[in-house]
């Protein structure tokens, strides 16, 4: 029986992270063929449409916001509209929220919010994190740098306030870093070497 508990949760961990990611898709697509896909049958004559033209719609109106942001004008605009979501109370804060952990996982972000570094703590112990803000000053405390570092197997973690000193640069992307820590370094790092 211990065998075949042992091989049932090898086959569930295999399994597992397959089935929440086409998941995840799965309701992403299903909630853009409900919602447009109900905005083009109103518009369409009813013999027209073809399932599956309502998550096409919302790759093209995703795909267009991100052209359109090349605009200067179009640019302005989101930037205002950003600037109205901002003076909001509650809005505020879940919008700032989401929209800064998207610009840190943004692929093509490259300046310091995407270094990973390794914190030395007390008694050499090393923690990795990512560099969130610079030249930080609290209380009688200045050069501070913000570390956020994730827990692993959770959703959360904690942001540290240290000197840059304690600081080390790893030679490592940020997803790389993230999926390392999140999976509790089961995972292989493309590249772990420190850098000075």
């Amino acid at each position: 029986m211990k065998k075949i508990s042992q091989l049932f949760l090898q086959g569930l961990l295999a399994v597992l992270p397959v089935v929440i990611t086409v998941y995840i898709f799965y309701w992403l697509g299903s909630v853009a063929e409900s919602t447009l896909g109900t905005l083009i049958k109103f518009i369409l004559p009813h013999y027209w449409y073809v399932t599956g033209m309502g998550i096409l719609a919302g790759f093209g109106i995703i795909l267009g916001i991100g052209i359109l942001l090349k605009a200067y004008l179009f640019r302005k605009l989101a930037a205002a509209f950003e600037s109205l979501l901002e003076r909001i109370p509650l809005i505020k804060t879940v919008y700032s929220s989401i929209r800064d952990i998207a610009k840190f996982a943004s692929a093509d972000k490259e300046d310091d919010l995407q270094k990973t570094v390794l914190l030395t703590m007390d008694n050499n112990i090393k923690v990795m994190g990512f560099v969130t803000r610079r030249s930080l000053s609290l209380g009688a405390n200045d050069n501070l740098v913000a570390v956020y570092v994730p827990m692993s197997y959770q959703i959360g973690g904690f942001t540290l306030m240290v000197p840059e000193s304690r600081l080390e640069l790893v030679d490592m992307n940020a997803q790389d870093a993230m999926r390392f820590i999140v999976t509790a370094g089961m995972t292989e790092p493309t590249s772990n070497k420190p850098t000075v």
